[in-house]
């Protein structure tokens, strides 16, 4: 699951938790991870919605300036099925260098 760069920092710290989809089949699903840059993404969870259930609210808890800034981005391809995936950020694991304390 990809985001556009201007949304990428929200994520990571957590003020982004949630993003709607436009699909035409659902791509992601509970509990993958997807790879992002510096970390992933887990879904915590995918519920189907419709147009009206898509407010200003969830647009700005998304991470969008509004409803037309969200439909912009999140209308993929044809598609026509509306999902609402709730997730969380997992940063990278720390490695440590062999021979170090």
């Amino acid at each position: 699951m990809q985001f556009t760069k201007r949304l990428r920092q929200g994520v990571r710290d957590g003020s982004i938790t949630c993003t709607v989809r436009i699909w035409k089949s659902l791509h992601v699903h509970v509990g993958g991870r997807y790879r992002m840059e510096n970390g992933e993404i887990e879904v915590d969870s995918i519920e189907p919605i419709g147009f009206p259930d898509i407010t200003p609210e969830l647009a700005r808890a998304s991470g969008f300036a509004g409803l037309l800034d969200l439909l912009k981005v999140a209308k993929h391809g044809s598609g026509e099925q509306i999902y609402l995936i709730r997730f969380h950020y997992i940063p990278p694991k720390k490695t440590r260098l062999k021979g170090c304390r």
